[in-house]
């Protein structure tokens, strides 16, 4: 079991990053104590289901500290999910608001906001004992990939050879079945590839695959 993934220091540039932009802010959010750390997993302990995103945003995650919260990503994932049953509440205030998954946990490939969201092959690599724990899971039913890093990450610690190329809607059916969706970007959403239909469609899947 990897150690407390909110003291990791093994990237200093995402560290440095992440510090940064908790100092200098979004004007939106100038009166805010920005989070800065690592951002751990949210959700239960045993989940039946894992989603799998790619990083926390600078300003959503690295801000509130729980993943997926305070961006317009977690805006589009926690409503779908609290229609797929999977969320006690359609949308998010704080990591204090109360929320509540039910069967399922929220990880990343990256625990740090990285510049541009992208992380280097390295990174990605310090990183990855923290999703390898989250994947080895015995209670484990279905993982949720967010975005084609997220998909390809989650094959290769499942020793999946040879990797499935990524598409919305691509699924992998084994012991642990694996469905991939677009991440719900503001680079997907605000441009039409990825509506809420088509997300929560493959959420909807994800929630059955988990009872």
């Amino acid at each position: 079991m990897p150690d407390d993934v909110t003291q990791c220091e093994k990237c200093p540039r995402l560290r440095q990053w992440c510090q940064h932009i908790g100092q200098v802010k979004r004007a939106q959010f100038i009166d805010q104590d920005y989070w800065t750390k690592p951002v751990p997993d949210f959700g239960v302990e045993a989940p039946r289901g894992l989603i799998v995103g790619l990083a926390p945003a600078a300003h959503g995650a690295n801000r509130t500290g729980r993943m997926f919260t305070g961006d317009r990503s977690g805006e589009w994932l926690y409503r779908a999910l609290h229609e797929a049953g999977l969320a006690s509440q359609p949308t998010y205030q704080s990591r204090d608001d109360g929320m509540v998954l039910h069967g399922i946990r929220i990880t990343a490939v990256c625990h740090c906001a990285p510049p541009d969201n992208k992380p280097t092959k390295e990174e990605i690599a310090n990183c990855r004992p923290y999703l390898e724990s989250a994947l080895a899971t015995g209670s484990l039913r279905a993982v949720l990939c967010l975005g084609g890093m997220a998909f390809a990450e989650t094959q290769r610690i499942l020793g999946i050879r040879p990797l499935q190329k990524f598409a919305h809607g691509a699924e992998i059916i084994g012991a642990v079945r694996i469905l991939a969706s677009y991440h719900p970007s503001q680079q997907n959403t605000f441009t039409g590839r990825l509506t809420q239909q088509m997300l929560q469609q493959v959420v909807n899947q994800f929630a059955e695959s988990c009872r």
